[in-house]
């Protein structure tokens, strides 16, 4: 077991337990995968590009099998440049991903200023209670609540990783960013965890600018239906401010008790 969420071998990445999700341990929390891919996104573009917006089709759920992405830039436009990309194990497609990336050009302009909420070094550090084994993402992330606490919504909680995407490698801002966007149903809710699952089908990532320092604060607020159908909205912010908005689908089920 490697100290990252997935170690590289050879062509492809093998996931390690740091990235067990909540609702099984067979399956991987959404940020890590959709965190990789974002860094196969980064890799295929000019400096000078930034990323402004992600989204994530969730597929199927990603098991421990060995992955491998593919990632496509579809135009390269002198100011705007899209991409995708696909993570696939034994040839199944599991997420598939599209991103959109804008040049960088000094613009003389005032910008409004915003304060985040408070900030981590004030907040006491907080553990996610539904994983029900001992190491998973719930271990592998840092987590402050700034405001309100677990089985509310709305909610701000500050998210940092405290293991790297892949061993050596220092996670860029954005690839943290997506490593916790994904957790907005998971901070913010508004179904007991121990009677339901809310699984996100998708997350789409409207970015403004390259984040600063390691802490993502999600200012999450999810809704629910009767009719099992789920959304959750979160205001992204680092500790000088906003840097972009997450949305997630969510599949609202009750949970099927253990078969003895």
């Amino acid at each position: 077991m490697s100290d990252s969420f997935f170690v590289a071998d050879g062509d492809g990445f093998v996931p390690q337990v740091h990235a067990t999700g909540p609702w099984s341990t067979d399956f991987l929390h959404g940020g890590p995968p959709c965190a990789l891919m974002t860094r196969g996104f980064e890799r295929s573009l000019p400096d000078d590009f930034q990323l402004a917006r992600l989204t994530f089709e969730l597929l199927r759920p990603v098991g421990f099998a060995k992955l491998s992405l593919r990632t496509e830039l579809d135009s390269t436009g002198a100011n705007v440049r899209r991409g995708t990309a696909v993570l696939e194990a034994d040839g199944k497609p599991l997420i598939r991903a599209q991103a959109t990336a804008f040049r960088k050009v000094p613009v003389a302009i005032e910008l409004p200023q915003e304060a985040p909420p408070p900030l981590p070094a004030s907040l006491t550090s907080y553990v996610f209670p539904f994983f029900a084994w001992p190491v998973g993402y719930h271990t592998a992330m840092e987590v402050r609540f700034a405001r309100g606490a677990l089985g509310q919504s709305p909610v701000a909680v500050w998210m940092r990783m405290k293991l790297p995407l892949l061993p050596g490698e220092k996670p860029s801002p954005f690839v943290r960013v997506v490593c916790a966007a994904d957790s907005g149903n998971g901070v913010a809710q508004v179904v007991d965890y121990e009677r339901f699952t809310f699984v996100n089908a998708d997350l789409s990532l409207s970015l403004l600018r390259r984040p600063k320092g390691e802490w993502v604060c999600l200012e999450a607020h999810t809704m629910a239906t009767r009719d099992g159908v789920g959304f959750s909205d979160t205001r992204l912010w680092d500790e000088q401010g906003p840097i972009g908005r997450g949305c997630q689908g969510l599949v609202v089920r009750p949970r099927v008790a253990a078969v003895e």
